[in-house]
Parts: structure tokens; C-alpha cells; sequence
């Protein structure tokens, strides 16, 4: 039984695939997930830098590019943000990163708090450049 489900689960896979209708699926797929990390941008860009007036946005601490989403399960999604202090010693990394936490936690559209897991990562490779 087992291996006449896995023949008919791997034709039906080879015709989707040939006909085109699996690309289609993968397209709207990556389209979801690239509305859903913009949704991310949008409710991070506006956290305040703790140290100055600006936005983290303004500071180029997080970009567009720093969101990634990845569908976990229907409704279930891992949240990646990749950050970069303005300073290689910044001492305020972790609030940084907590400040991310919670702004995500109440102010998400689509469920997060109880069926999504978030990721938040400082990167220390960052767009400063030291001058020699």
C-alpha cells in the first residue's frame, strides 16, 4: 500500500511539475512570504534608536532586506530579522532585540503570539566604515 501511495505521490508530482502548475504554486508561495516580511517591516521601521532621536530605520539598523519570513505549517510562520547596530560595540544590542520581541508581539496582523516563533539575530557585519 505504502508504495503504490508513494508511485501515485510521485506522478502526481511529475505532472504538476511538467505542466507548469507547481512553479505556480512556488510563485505565490514567495509572493505571500515577501507581503508578510514587508508587514514586518512596516511594524519595525518605527522603533526608536534607545540611544538616539532616530528611527532604526533612519540609522540603517534595519532595512527591507533584514526580514525574512518562512511558512512553518498553514497559519504557523518563523519570523528571521537580521539587525545591525550602528556601532560594532554597541552595548545596547539585546534592547535592541527585545524592543523587536515586543513590537512584533502586539502589533502583528496576522497571527504571531500564539502560533509563530520569532528569530532576531544582530549582525555584526555592519554598514559603518572605519576610517584608515
Amino acid at each position: 500500500m505504502e508504495i503504490v501511495f508513494s508511485l501515485i505521490s510521485t506522478t502526481a508530482s511529475k505532472v504538476l511539475q511538467f505542466s507548469g502548475l507547481l512553479d505556480t504554486r512556488n510563485v505565490l508561495k514567495s509572493k505571500k512570504m515577501e507581503e508578510k516580511a514587508l508587514e514586518v517591516y512596516d511594524v519595525i521601521r518605527t522603533i526608536r534608536d534607545p540611544e538616539k532621536p532616530n528611527t532604526l530605520e533612519e540609522l540603517d539598523v534595519v532595512t527591507e532586506k533584514c526580514v525574512e519570513i518562512q511558512e512553518l505549517q498553514e497559519d504557523e510562520y518563523l519570523i528571521i530579522i537580521r539587525f545591525s547596530p550602528t556601532v560594532p560595540h554597541c552595548s545596547l544590542a539585546t534592547l535592541i532585540g527585545l524592543c523587536l520581541q515586543v513590537k512584533l508581539q502586539r502589533c502583528l496582523p496576522f497571527k504571531h503570539k500564539s502560533t509563530s516563533r520569532s528569530m532576531i539575530r544582530s549582525v555584526w557585519r555592519p554598514p559603518w566604515r572605519t576610517q584608515t
